[in-house]
């Protein structure tokens, strides 16, 4: 595979989640500097980048609300941008089409939310049958309180989700790894 068969997915990194009560400023740096050295290493390798906002009707993902915007400080050009209203970026964007029109067949996964819309694309870009790279460092999450008033960290939460998917729907990467591109060729 090459970057010509290959797309970067920015899922969800918008401003609409500066507005919710989960938001802690403290993770935002070290997460933007890696998905910025992602966004910026596939523009240097003409990777298309392509971004992916969450819209709802109400509260601050409506488009109304002003933040469906690209998180700040990030700064990118998407080739491409798509509108979705469930976690996974394949079901009613267009991203489907897109992605089968131009020839993609490895996508590379990186966004907010870990464990919600950039798991679920990736599993469901594997059960599509696309090589996925998942860039848990270019990922962002907040911590949950589960149904037995446990905590879980979003350091916690990342490790599951890197649990869940490593050698079965995704290969997980660093951003240098997932530049530089598979490690062997998928066998189709």
């Amino acid at each position: 595979m090459s970057a010509s068969d290959t797309a970067l997915l920015v899922i969800d990194a918008q401003e609409s989640f500066r507005h919710r009560p989960t938001w802690h400023e403290g993770d935002v740096a070290p997460f933007v500097d890696r998905l910025q050295a992602l966004i910026d290493g596939a523009r240097r390798r003409d990777i298309p980048v392509v971004q992916i906002f969450h819209i709802d009707d109400e509260g601050p993902f409506s488009q109304a609300s002003g933040h469906v915007v690209t998180l700040a400080p990030l700064t990118l050009a998407p080739d491409a941008v798509f509108r979705k209203r469930r976690h996974s970026a394949l079901i009613g964007s267009g991203l489907d089409v897109w992605l089968i029109s131009k020839g993609v067949r490895r996508i590379i996964v990186a966004g907010i939310r870990t464990e919600q819309c950039c798991e679920t694309t990736t599993r469901h870009a594997s059960d599509l049958g696309y090589d996925v790279d998942f860039v848990s460092e270019a990922t962002l999450t907040f911590a949950m309180t589960d149904a037995q008033g446990r905590v879980w960290s979003a350091e916690e939460i990342k490790a599951r989700t890197e649990l869940v998917l490593a050698d079965r729907f995704a290969r997980i990467a660093t951003v240098e790894a997932a530049l530089a591109g598979p490690l062997v060729p998928a066998a189709r």
